[in-house]
């Protein structure tokens, strides 16, 4: 459609579904890093997961690190052949109960291969439908340093191995540059997940080369960040009025946000509550008129490089 659009007219959000490593998937999907909040009620975190699968997601991202394979487990057990779920896990951090944070860093390559191995047996699968390289060269989180500072054609030479071998599916990257993206394109990536929200945008080209390839950009922290000194969209006034004008809630915009900025973009937001859950099903449906969408487009982008080591 050709025009200028006028400032009450809705601009809806292209379509719900989109293609992913050669599946078509809800654009809204589940982030299971939230999961282990429910370690104690294991059946209510199964029936989370049954209920994601009614609302429509087939689109799980999990990791091992995420409960200590508590979240893998979860959805080995909730999940059916039958529901035709998309399950991209991820690999570049291992679990570190006793550490500073709960994760270290696992980037060398018979890491990699030990921790594709780790995510098999706790999710229960022959292949691993989409593996993510958890990079770390950019935006918030942990940096690589001594002899986790690993050349990238290293890690997708052991990830396109396993693929090989038919133990995972297809390689997404994730924290990644701009060059690296470049670099790892002949491999064949399935996704790029960065840091990226309304609120800190600064992969914009990174984004455009993703839509100009046909490669799924699925962001985290697709509220802000979590990390001290990083913008939340919490903190944001125009999201607040937007939020109010429409009667939803600010993370509801701030998703809906990002399926109308691209339509390569997946969202995966994660929490432990039911009803949480449903309102974030909800934002495919969430329409902005254009002087709604150009005034959150016109919200200032705030760096997220906050490395915690």
């Amino acid at each position: 459609m050709c025009g200028r659009r006028t400032s009450t007219e809705e601009v809806p959000i292209t379509t719900a579904l989109a293609p992913f490593a050669g599946r078509t998937v809800a654009r809204v999907g589940y982030g299971a890093a939230q999961l282990p909040r429910l370690h104690e009620r294991r059946a209510d975190a199964v029936a989370l997961v049954r209920r994601a699968v009614e609302l429509g997601v087939n689109h799980f991202d999990t990791a091992e690190f995420y409960g200590f394979g508590f979240a893998n487990s979860v959805l080995r057990e909730a999940l059916r052949p039958d529901d035709g779920a998309l399950v991209v896990t991820k690999v570049g951090a291992d679990p570190d109960p006793g550490g500073r944070l709960p994760l270290r860093t696992a980037q060398r390559p018979e890491q990699l291969r030990a921790t594709v191995e780790d995510n098999l047996r706790s999710l229960g699968a022959d292949r691993l439908d989409v593996v993510n390289l958890r990079r770390l060269d950019t935006g918030p989180g942990l940096r690589p340093a001594g002899d986790q500072a690993v050349d990238l054609d290293d890690q997708l030479a052991v990830l396109t191995a396993l693929r090989d071998e038919g133990k995972i599916g297809a390689i997404g990257l994730s924290s990644v540059t701009l060059d690296g993206l470049r670099t790892a394109l002949p491999a064949g990536i399935a996704c790029v997940q960065n840091a990226y929200s309304l609120v800190s945008r600064d992969d914009e080209d990174m984004l455009r080369l993703c839509l100009s390839t046909g490669i799924p950009w699925v962001p985290f922290f697709p509220l802000g960040g979590a990390f001290p000194g990083l913008r939340k969209l919490a903190d944001e006034p125009v999201a607040h009025a937007v939020a109010e004008s429409l009667g939803v809630t600010v993370a509801q915009v701030g998703l809906a946000w990002l399926l109308h900025h691209a339509p390569n973009t997946l969202v995966i937001p994660g929490t432990a509550e039911i009803a949480h859950l449903e309102a974030n099903a909800a934002v495919a449906g969430i329409g902005f008129d254009a002087g709604t969408l150009a005034a959150l487009d016109a919200v200032e982008s705030r760096s997220n490089e906050v490395p915690l080591g």
